[in-house]
């Protein structure tokens, strides 16, 4: 008769173990190069808002200002996949830092010179954004070249979240002490060298080679995009989640964007109150990072999905009227389970896609994901208008509830297990 094997208990990781992914050189640089970038990117829009503020500029002008940035991200998503797959991730994220290095140091000078027309502006942040486009779908698939043991990606990933998390906290408020006594152009010149400084890293990585380099013919950019959606929609966990964070984005996220500071306008106490509502959000994504150090769930996808049911709270509070306490509270919440969410998805996709296609596949997620977010941001001020805030709000944080059982609710997200799972002793598949 069979006997059962009984999973083995691995002794609670110590925080030298979870911080030990930062001793391998690669992952070392690159989380250096790419936390002071980061650090750089997140001051950045303070500075473009009041440069164009500065120059005369109102509400209509910023929007342009704005758009310009996203609409060439989610243009060149798809090129920027297939790019980094032919000639390797990091040969891309190079370029697309220097680009981006040559474009602030551009606005900065510009700014310096005088007051720049809206045309100058505009142009600039596109540039701004291509760079971006061509730099998120490589960035996903380098990560996993940077880390030797499988076990030590999805603490990779945690530190890059915590990076992210931690600018955005820290990038702003640096940014407007900047702004106010130096001016714009000083924040421009700065992130223009933190880019330089995520090159440097980037140029001293040794990485596997990728096609160019080993001499595979490539197919035509339209056969290796079909190729990459191809493996894209065959994943039934792939698709179904971004489909879950394209609609989080256009009917809870950008409503909240737009609709969170009018109620804090109208009856939280203003602008200062709103800072401290987005600013416990980034605080609550950085403890949600450290929590996940060296935590890894047998069932990622369904963690990260009961995750997502953090993202109803802020909206869930706005439109209850719930006073300024609570909704900081509930955006606190939100915050640690947007880190735990994205870290888990990362490493899944990571570990469960062909590493030739994972630069497409990170495109495609990533355009599915914020395709419809300028959509929502453009809507929820008319539709609030028609109905009323708290509907909107009310609406979105309903929809997430149900959004996450009908995930929960896929056989193949269900399933998903993690590699350190499948590699226990009597772990079943």
């Amino acid at each position: 008769m069979a006997t059962e094997t009984k999973p083995v208990q691995e002794p609670k990781p110590t925080l030298r173990d979870r911080l030990s992914v930062l001793s391998e050189r690669n992952f070392c640089w690159f989380f250096v190069g790419y936390a002071t970038s980061l650090f750089g990117s997140s001051m950045a829009p303070v500075a473009v808002a009041f440069a164009v503020l500065d120059s005369g500029g109102g509400g209509s002008e910023l929007g342009w200002v704005m758009a310009s940035r996203i609409l060439p991200i989610v243009l060149v998503l798809l090129a920027g996949g297939v790019v980094a797959d032919r000639l390797g991730s990091r040969r891309v994220m190079l370029a697309a830092d220097l680009l981006r290095l040559v474009t602030q140091a551009a606005f900065a000078a510009v700014l310096m010179a005088g007051r720049p027309p809206l045309w100058a502006m505009v142009a600039l942040v596109g540039v701004w954004g291509v760079g971006e486009g061509f730099f998120l779908p490589a960035l996903g698939a380098l990560v996993p070249d940077l880390v030797s043991r499988e076990r030590g990606l999805a603490d990779a990933n945690t530190l890059l979240g915590l990076a992210r998390s931690a600018s955005t906290v820290a990038g702003p408020a640096v940014a407007g002490v900047l702004t106010a006594t130096q001016g714009p152009a000083s924040v421009l010149a700065v992130d223009a060298v933190t880019y330089a400084v995520g090159a440097l890293a980037l140029a001293r990585l040794a990485v596997p080679p990728r096609r160019a380099e080993t001499g595979a013919e490539p197919h035509s950019v339209l056969a290796e995009l079909r190729e990459g959606w191809s493996e894209f929609r065959s994943r039934t966990w792939l698709w179904t989640t971004t489909v879950q964070m394209g609609l989080f984005n256009l009917l809870v996220w950008a409503p909240f964007l737009i609709l969170g500071p009018l109620t804090a306008q109208q009856r939280l106490g203003g602008a200062r109150s709103w800072g401290l509502v987005m600013a416990l959000y980034g605080a609550g994504a950085v403890l949600g990072g450290l929590a996940m150090l060296g935590r890894r769930p047998r069932r990622p996808l369904v963690a990260a999905v009961l995750g997502t049911l953090g993202w109803a709270l802020p909206s869930a509070a706005l439109a209850a009227r719930l006073p300024l306490l609570w909704t900081a509270f509930a955006a606190l919440l939100a915050g640690c389970t947007a880190a735990v969410v994205d870290t888990l998805f990362t490493t899944t996709t990571q570990q469960n896609v062909p590493p030739d296609v994972r630069a497409r596949i990170n495109s495609f997620g990533a355009l599915g994901a914020f395709v419809l977010g300028p959509v929502g941001l453009a809507l929820a001020g008319p539709i609030a208008a028609h109905s009323s805030t708290s509907a909107v709000l009310g609406f979105g944080a309903l929809w997430q509830l149900a959004a996450a059982a009908a995930v929960l609710a896929v056989p193949s997200v269900r399933r998903m297990r993690g590699a350190d799972a499948r590699s226990r002793p009597g772990a079943s598949v």
